[in-house]
């Protein structure tokens, strides 16, 4: 034992979503947790589209209606192809399970604070501008190194439980982490006042997806009036850029019309563009003895489905069992090994439920399903149903999407020349490698 570090039941290392819940739920059990968060709240974070899934957990944690006072609804999604002249409108309402037909746009440093004093409501030690560095594991525990304002603390305790996003802490001191072998992006984004919305308020807040020739757009309305604007490309556009990355920006833009139309009234927010690239990652372990990973300290693939908050949040409410149950039967090595396996299962199944789609989203053939959207064997609402969240078995939609799936491979077979040229480009992007120039790091959990 270290007779300076301070001892408690577990640490969560990380503020963000899935730091902040689970820190809640075993802080509501009465253990002693410590939360610490590197940034002060608020602070910027990108990432403003939530999932229908998500309204469940907020109100399991006690917070829908806070959320809903600081979200703008958002009830389906636009898809704005260059090669179609008309636009595809889906609404969650259409998936198989009707019961959670909208979710919310929120700033994520509003959405942050309100979990993260939450977290404190409920219990959990909240520390701020602490940053982790280091984590040594015993086999009585771990102590986790940190520093808050400059100044060394420590912290003994009986589980870790790594939410740090892009940090990656655990993965990366494991190495543990690794690209991803299939997809490789990079994002350019700011915030824009007199963004011109879809009209009325079933579709004002909806988030617009715009395919271009480098990858797509991303189209968010936030509740203050400004509009989320960003582009997900393969990284060796990016590394094309020769000028200031604001006029790259406005250039990438233009590559969009429709996009372009949307925001020629528009103000850039404070003249701030980001940049952040090669976030395709995972580790290959979620959990082991006596420590957890969950959201972007795990896995983050592309932000195309607005995924990460809830994928975060749902691996924070199975985690939080994990870590009971280990925290309660510390000897029982074989329930705990299984409990472990379950954990690790669940973390997979939703990352490659999404992944599938994700990976396939500018592939003409798949373009196409979005355009022109059928509900032949209620394969629409098994989609939807992805989309909106529902991906671990709450509804029966595995043979709809099953056919879904087989309707896209006869078209990626009909269309044989270009998906094979297709896959040749993906390929030749997995490769790229390095920094973008005037890149900014940030935590793409979108």
């Amino acid at each position: 034992m270290d007779p300076a570090a301070q001892c408690c039941d577990v640490v969560v290392i990380g503020g963000g979503p899935g730091g902040s819940t689970i820190a809640a739920l075993l802080a509501e059990q009465g253990r002693s947790v410590v939360l610490l968060e590197k940034s002060q709240h608020p602070r910027f974070h990108i990432g403003e589209s939530l999932l229908p899934a998500n309204v469940a957990l907020f109100e399991r944690l006690g917070v829908r209606d806070q959320i809903e006072t600081i979200g703008m609804r958002k009830w389906g999604i636009e898809f704005v192809s260059p090669q179609h002249s008309h636009r595809s409108y889906v609404e969650f309402s259409e998936a198989w399970d009707k019961s959670a037909p909208m979710a919310w746009q929120v700033r994520r440093s509003e959405l942050d604070e309100l979990l993260f004093a939450n977290a404190a409501t409920r219990g959990a030690q909240a520390v701020q501008r602490c940053q982790v560095h280091k984590v040594e594991f015993d086999d009585e525990g771990a102590t986790v190194h940190a520093a808050q304002d400059g100044e060394p603390r420590r912290w003994r305790a009986r589980y870790v439980v790594d939410a740090s996003g892009r940090d990656t802490l655990l993965a990366s001191q494991f190495g543990d982490k690794h690209k991803n072998p299939d997809h490789n992006s990079a994002a350019i984004f700011g915030h824009f006042s007199s963004a011109e919305r879809l009209p009325g308020p079933m579709l004002e807040g909806n988030i617009s997806i715009f395919w271009f020739e480098h990858g797509w757009f991303w189209f968010i309305p936030l509740a203050d009036g400004s509009t989320s604007v960003g582009a997900v490309c393969r990284p060796q556009y990016l590394k094309q850029r020769n000028k200031p990355l604001q006029a790259f920006f406005a250039d990438t833009i233009l590559l969009a019309p429709s996009l372009a139309e949307r925001l020629k009234n528009a103000r850039l927010i404070d003249d701030k563009v980001h940049a952040t690239g090669n976030y395709s990652y995972s580790a290959r372990r979620a959990t082991g003895d006596r420590w957890l990973m969950l959201g972007d300290a795990f896995a983050f693939v592309d932000p195309i489905f607005s995924s990460g908050v809830y994928l975060a949040m749902s691996n924070a409410f199975a985690g939080a069992e994990l870590v009971a149950a280990t925290l309660d039967a510390p000897a029982r090595a074989t329930h705990l090994a299984g409990a472990r396996k379950r954990y690790q299962a669940h973390a997979l199944r939703g990352l490659k439920q999404f992944s599938w789609f994700i990976l396939r989203m500018t592939h003409p053939s798949m373009r196409n399903l979005f355009m022109y959207p059928a509900n032949v064997l209620r394969s629409k609402e098994a989609v939807m149903s992805v989309l909106a969240g529902d991906v671990y078995g709450r509804s029966p939609v595995q043979a709809s999407l099953a056919f879904f799936k087989f309707v896209y491979y006869c078209g990626v077979i009909k269309r044989w020349r270009g998906s094979l040229a297709a896959w040749r480009v993906r390929r030749r992007n997995v490769q790229e490698q390095g920094p973008l120039p005037g890149e900014n790091v940030l935590e793409p959990n979108l």
